[in-house]
């Protein structure tokens, strides 16, 4: 990066809500896996004498996204047409909310790989309905208008981010916000969450910020931090000859790591603003925005906080925060079993656990019983640290106890201070071993390794190895 040039970093995202119908419509809002044009009303349409009729799943989706986002909810918002002609937009306009927004001012703060945190101040969010979708091939193109209607919040955060990993960090805790706070589904291969990078370069200590361009529809933590690091190197070569950088619109092309023009950047006033004369006000009231976000289920922050005694790595909690269900699971053991056995817990599922699809529909069924008694069992002695990740990857698939897949692998560990003695005193004894034992005398601690290695061998792998070890340094 160059040193002479600070870069600036307004972040708008959209996030489609997890509502069953469409925000004005009864049509299906999953268009996932279904065919063009087929999950779709003739409000979708925008055919004439068709009236909207508000969702109000919606509307309480919203509110619970701005509490997750530490925002002030409007008591009153209007919703507004955003007039431009486009062929995925029946109407001509967009059903938004420009002048009183549902969301106000609001506070995300996203940990750094470093430790620290990035605190992004969100303007406001506002609802509105997604626009349908284009496909080219060659000389034409077809429209498919699944997602027109679509319900979605537009975040709009306040330039506060200067940095790719600054940027990458707050869309990754924005995305996580929003998953558990149950908003979205959150899936950013169909375009759940989209991200639009602002960004501006100006030389470091200027009192003004410079030209922006906007890069659009990012839908990648990834993507939204390379595509910050190409566009500050762009600006700035550009700057750097003397020419200046053009307020636009933006594309990303992952493959190539690069942006490219797409059109001018329009004003507001471009857009022809009106108030929508088909749709009331959204009225609410303290009481009412208080029952919609009283039974909100816990956010990362407060996993965060709550596991912050047990000395979990970051690259942990990612792991662990990455499904919501592997959080609440770990969260409930620390609750019921105490600290020790949750950390234990936490790190067989940080590292031996998957976050696909798949495997977290099988986390959403896990019991926490299992893994405290398994962490009991390790704790006791009763099981080696690779045999209980054996016991663990089994317990995920199985509705057996622990104990019975030990014994069924025969894992279970030898802490039986007779028994392992027996042993000791065979391998010290034997031929094979005479000269590590002269060696161990003589001072060689390393050899010790050895000397374990053909109990563990004779025992077939069920000693103790630490008990072991403690023998063999009793009796030489």
């Amino acid at each position: 990066m160059n040193s002479e040039y600070e870069m600036t970093i307004g972040i708008e995202c959209h996030v489609q809500l997890a509502t069953v119908t469409k925000l004005f419509s009864p049509a299906d809002n999953d268009a996932r896996g279904k065919g063009p044009n087929s999950v779709i009303d003739p409000i979708d349409f925008g055919l004439p004498g068709m009236l909207p009729i508000l969702n109000n799943r919606a509307v309480e989706l919203a509110v619970i996204a701005g509490r997750a986002m530490n925002a002030k909810i409007a008591n009153v918002s209007r919703f507004d047409r955003k007039h431009y002609f486009y062929p995925d937009l029946p109407n001509g306009y967009q059903i938004t909310q420009m002048y009183h927004p549902t969301i106000l001012a609001g506070l995300v703060e996203a940990p750094m790989d470093d430790g620290g945190f990035v605190k992004v101040r969100i303007h406001h969010a506002h609802l509105e309905t997604d626009a349908g979708k284009l496909t080219h091939y060659g000389d034409y193109s077809l429209v498919d208008l699944n997602r027109a209607g679509t319900p979605l919040i537009e975040i709009v955060t306040e330039p506060d981010m200067h940095s790719p990993q600054e940027a990458k960090a707050f869309a990754a805790e924005l995305h996580k916000l929003m998953v558990y706070a149950g908003v979205t589904f959150g899936d950013l291969y169909h375009g759940n969450m989209r991200f639009d990078v602002n960004l501006s370069v100006a030389p470091v200590g200027s009192t003004e910020l410079g030209k922006r361009a906007e890069v659009k529809n990012l839908n990648s933590f990834r993507s939204v931090e390379r595509a910050a690091e190409y566009e500050f190197k762009r600006q700035v070569a550009l700057l750097e000859k003397g020419e200046r950088v053009v307020q636009e619109t933006r594309g990303w092309d992952d493959a190539s790591g690069r942006t490219s023009s797409q059109r001018s950047k329009e004003d507001a006033q471009d857009y022809r603003y009106m108030p929508d004369p088909d749709i009331p006000p959204i009225v609410l009231t303290n009481e009412q925005i208080e029952k919609m976000q009283e039974n909100m289920p816990q956010l990362p922050p407060f996993y965060r906080d709550k596991w912050s005694n047990l000395g979990l790595d970051k690259s942990v909690i990612d792991s662990l925060l990455a499904h919501q269900s592997y959080a609440v699971l770990i969260s409930t053991i620390q609750d019921n079993a105490g600290d020790e056995i949750a950390k234990r817990v936490a790190h067989w599922f940080a590292s031996g656990v998957s976050t696909d699809e798949e495997t977290a529909e099988v986390a959403s069924n896990f019991v926490p019983e299992g893994y405290v008694e398994l962490a009991k069992m390790v704790g006791a002695n009763e099981l080696s640290s690779t045999a209980a990740k054996e016991v663990f990857n089994e317990l995920l698939v199985s509705d057996k106890s622990p104990r019975d897949i030990a014994e069924e692998k025969n894992l279970l560990q030898v802490s039986d201070e007779s028994a392992i003695s027996a042993i000791v005193d065979e391998v010290l004894t034997d031929p094979a071993s005479a000269k590590a034992v002269e060696d161990f005398k003589a001072g060689n601690e390393k050899v010790i390794g050895f000397l374990v290695g053909q109990i563990m061998k004779k025992s077939q792998g069920k000693a103790n190895p630490a008990l072991a070890q403690k023998l063999i340094r009793e009796k030489l």
